[in-house]
């Protein structure tokens, strides 16, 4: 019997998502209380279970030869991989966004203060735009930013807007669609080709 594929799965609301979903296909993980790794019943799929930010780094250096992550997270990790299949959940966008009746910023007025997450994406996409950025970096609830004057312009992603709503924001632009992605270490994809389009098959299969 082949050794199981590895994969690296993301802690949080997306790993339910993904779990019901090689469920639903015949792929049965289940965590035990506290255990960070799991193997369905057939032996074809071997999972563990890490923080969504250090994913790209289990796939990079070959710890899991496959992974599932958001656009975002991949952008932000500066690795590369093989994009495998994208999964029909979990997407949403990435938005700047500000007090609301503000406008688009150009860079007329010399650099624009933004406060976000997400600093690769974000430079990336001013800079794509000719216009200067300062970036604060913020790692959790950066729609205070603005309230509290630390910045006048927020990146982040977008749902259903209402937390921006909540506190006096909106949408000024959209980024960026994020979709999720099943993700190959390019060596691991070469090596195991012929199970890894099995897989996406499986994950791309329509359930009645």
């Amino acid at each position: 019997m082949n050794a199981p594929l590895t994969i690296a799965l993301p802690k949080g609301r997306l790993l339910d998502s993904v779990a019901t979903h090689l469920e639903q296909r015949g792929l049965n993980l289940t965590f035990e209380k506290r255990q960070l790794s799991a193997q369905d019943p057939t032996g074809f799929l071997k999972a563990y279970k890490v923080k969504n930010h250090d994913l790209p780094a289990y796939v990079h250096h070959g710890i899991a030869g496959l992974g599932i992550a958001g656009d975002d997270t991949v952008a932000e990790s500066g690795h590369t991989f093989t994009r495998v299949a994208t999964l029909p959940f979990g997407g949403t966008r990435l938005c700047l966004a500000a007090p609301v009746g503000t406008a688009v910023p150009d860079g007329r007025n010399g650099p624009v203060t933004v406060a976000t997450s997400y600093v690769r994406m974000t430079r990336e996409w001013f800079h794509q735009r000719g216009i200067p950025v300062k970036i604060i970096r913020l790692d959790g609830s950066v729609e205070l930013a603005p309230v509290l004057g630390l910045a006048p312009y927020i990146v982040d992603l977008v749902e259903t807007g209402s937390t921006l709503k909540a506190n006096g924001l909106e949408v000024i632009q959209d980024m960026r669609t994020i979709q999720v992605r099943l993700l190959a270490n390019p060596a691991y994809f070469k090596l195991h080709y012929r199970e890894i389009r099995q897989l996406s098959d499986i994950m791309n299969m329509n359930v009645d």
